[in-house]
């Protein structure tokens, strides 16, 4: 996310005007004076993209005052105090009082630029994690919480908000990293049985010996050391969402119990005689064709029928390339904000660099590496010089993908504008419009 920052300078002195902006603008730092507080304030509002300098001594409202009303306003903007010899004292204080740094006259010329770049930095921060708070408070969007403009995923939060208030099961297919669990809570989340419980198990980390007390629960004294009743993952979902990943690691003794419960719905806690009915929507996710896995006898053909009543396959990130850059900034933020970090800059040569990389790991590889950039560990970074083959795409088709995530992310960045975009990737507007319509980059990205 980019803020274009200017310093409001505050000051009656033509000749202290005059010096600032010189110095300011031979740094390509934007700036704009104004000879008192009470104008000043007309340009200022919480989410002001910059900075104030302000001298101490003004004309009606004095720079103690001001400094007290932005604090009110914002007192995360950082403010640069301009002192006379026999103000520092009240500087001090001011600082104290919410006040970035302080200026003493005179002054040379990097003494301002080093006061100012340092309150640019802490501001560009600021207003980076509250655009990014701002998002998180929006998470009940599906849009916002399965992020892409590509077809694929515009599809895939259809058939999701399709499925949403139905009762059927649900299988999900994806590769690793590809977020088969956010899909899952999404579907809980936009069903009626959100107010149930989301419970997720991961069928790989479940031992044989204790599968059965796990999922169906126990009645006390079932087994050795069994001292009281325990309510079983299944039990526990009813009313909500029984999340199964990892589905096609699921032992064969273990998917014949889990079919009985799937057709009948009821489940039996170990030394109990009574038949508890179920009222959860089971969603089981895998990163393997469990069709062709059942076709070579290693996992249950008809538990795969009873599981994809309705399917939900997850595109894998190298199949939606126009969205790379988009889930960069976004995970570059998120990461910013944890960390309390500037969020690196994301200019052309490094979008090229990550649009040419096939990412095996897919999504979760990409937050990974918008977290080590953001920490500053370039040398974390995958081997963007050298991607491998898309997935064992024909040539032309690759070089399609990765032409397509360009425009894709070109238009986004140029907030639609179709001029803008084709001068920033150097090609004539009429080519730009036939590449649009070619790859079918529609008002999403205009």
């Amino acid at each position: 996310m980019k803020f274009a920052l200017k310093v409001l300078l505050v000051e009656d002195d033509a000749d202290i005007v005059l010096g600032c902006e010189q110095a300011l603008q031979l740094e390509g730092i934007d700036c704009e004076s104004v000879g008192s507080a009470e104008l000043a304030k007309r340009r200022l509002s919480r989410d002001f993209a910059g900075i104030v300098v302000s001298d101490v001594r003004l004309p009606k409202m004095d720079g103690m005052a001001f400094l007290r009303e932005l604090v009110a306003m914002d007192a995360e903007l950082p403010v640069v105090l301009i002192t006379g010899h026999g103000d520092v004292s009240m500087a001090v204080q001011a600082m104290k009082d919410g006040a970035q740094d302080f200026i003493q006259k005179p002054f040379a010329p990097e003494t301002l630029i080093g006061a100012v770049r340092r309150a640019l930095e802490r501001r560009r921060l600021v207003l980076e994690v509250r655009e990014l708070r701002r998002q998180l408070e929006q998470r009940d969007s599906l849009e916002n919480k399965l992020i892409g403009r590509a077809a694929n995923m515009q599809q895939l939060r259809r058939t999701l908000m399709g499925l949403a208030d139905s009762a059927a099961d649900v299988l999900i297919h994806g590769e690793t990293g590809t977020g088969k669990e956010l899909v899952a809570r999404c579907l809980h989340e936009a069903s009626a049985r959100s107010r149930g419980n989301f419970v997720a198990i991961n069928c790989g980390g479940l031992p044989d010996t204790l599968f059965d007390s796990e999922m169906f629960g126990s009645e006390a004294g079932a087994y050795t050391g069994a001292g009281k009743k325990r309510i079983g993952k299944f039990e526990h979902a009813s009313g909500g969402t029984l999340f199964l990943d990892e589905i096609e690691s699921m032992p064969m003794t273990m998917q014949i119990k889990l079919l009985r419960v799937l057709q009948e719905r009821v489940v039996e806690r170990l030394g109990s005689n009574i038949l508890i009915p179920l009222d959860c929507r089971v969603i089981a996710a895998t990163k393997v064709d469990l069709l062709e896995l059942s076709q070579q006898g290693r996992f249950r053909a008809d538990l795969y029928y009873r599981l994809s009543v309705a399917n939900l396959a997850l595109p894998a990130l190298r199949e939606r390339r126009e969205d790379i850059a988009l889930l960069f900034e976004y995970f570059a933020l998120q990461a910013a904000a944890r960390h309390q970090k500037p969020v690196p800059e994301l200019d052309a040569a490094r979008i090229q660099q990550l649009l040419a990389y096939d990412w095996p790991g897919n999504v979760r590889e990409l937050r990974n590496v918008a977290e080590r950039a953001v920490l500053g560990l370039e040398r974390g970074l995958p081997p963007f010089g050298t991607p491998e083959p898309a997935g064992q795409q024909p040539l032309a088709a690759a070089v399609e993908a990765f032409e397509r995530g360009l425009i894709a992310e070109a238009l986004r960045r140029q907030g639609g504008s179709l001029t803008r975009a084709a001068q920033a990737l150097s090609v004539a507007k009429t080519t730009l419009h036939d590449k649009i319509r070619k790859y079918g980059l529609d008002d999403r990205y205009l």
